[in-house]
Formats: structure tokens, C-alpha cells, sequence
């Protein structure tokens, strides 16, 4: 088990874990409200990446990783991430301005 304190070397090795053998690789988050503290964990029982914070801003970059991962699972390990995003393809769509009547 080892933690890795930087966020782009954790999510590469994560990522390339995962490519190599994505049958037994698992993504774990775990957070302790009582501590304000996130844990996140990739393994596959032979190596395991842990990635630990307590910063909020953090929460954007798991949302990205996630969305990375759901990417690979649903389209396989070859799939292409560079067009995968967080929020931003959600917001992408227009927003309704105003309560008021439609003109």
C-alpha cells in the first residue's frame, strides 16, 4: 500500500492499473466526516495506490477521475479519455434566466 501525495501521479497509475488489468482493479473512496478527510484507493491485490486529502477542491478532481473511470468501464480499456470532463459538460447546457413569464 502505498499513498501518493501528488493528485496527477495518482490518477496516471491509477489509470494505468486499471488498462492493464481491468477485471480485478478496483476504485474505492471512503470519507470520514469526523476527520474531514478523503481516502482514495485503486487496487487490483498485487499493487495498491491510496491518495489522501482534506482539501474541498480535491472533490473536483476525484469527480474527473470518476467520470475517467466510468469511461473505461463502459467503453473498455482502450477507450479514449482526453474528451472526458467533470461539470463542464453538464453546464454546457443552456441555463433558464429569470422566474418570470416566457416571451
Amino acid at each position: 500500500m502505498v499513498y501518493i501525495s501528488s493528485w496527477d501521479e495518482f490518477a496516471e497509475r491509477s489509470i494505468q492499473l486499471f488498462r492493464a488489468d481491468p477485471q480485478s482493479t478496483r476504485y474505492v473512496t471512503k470519507y470520514r466526516h469526523c476527520d474531514g478527510k478523503l481516502v482514495l484507493k485503486v487496487t487490483d491485490d498485487r499493487e495498491c495506490f491510496k491518495f489522501k486529502t482534506d482539501q474541498a477542491q480535491d472533490a473536483k478532481k476525484m469527480e474527473k477521475l470518476n467520470n475517467i473511470f466510468f469511461t473505461l468501464m463502459a467503453r473498455g480499456p482502450d477507450a479514449d479519455i482526453t474528451e472526458v470532463s467533470g461539470k463542464e459538460q453538464a453546464e454546457a447546457q443552456p441555463s433558464r434566466k429569470g422566474r418570470g413569464r416566457k416571451q
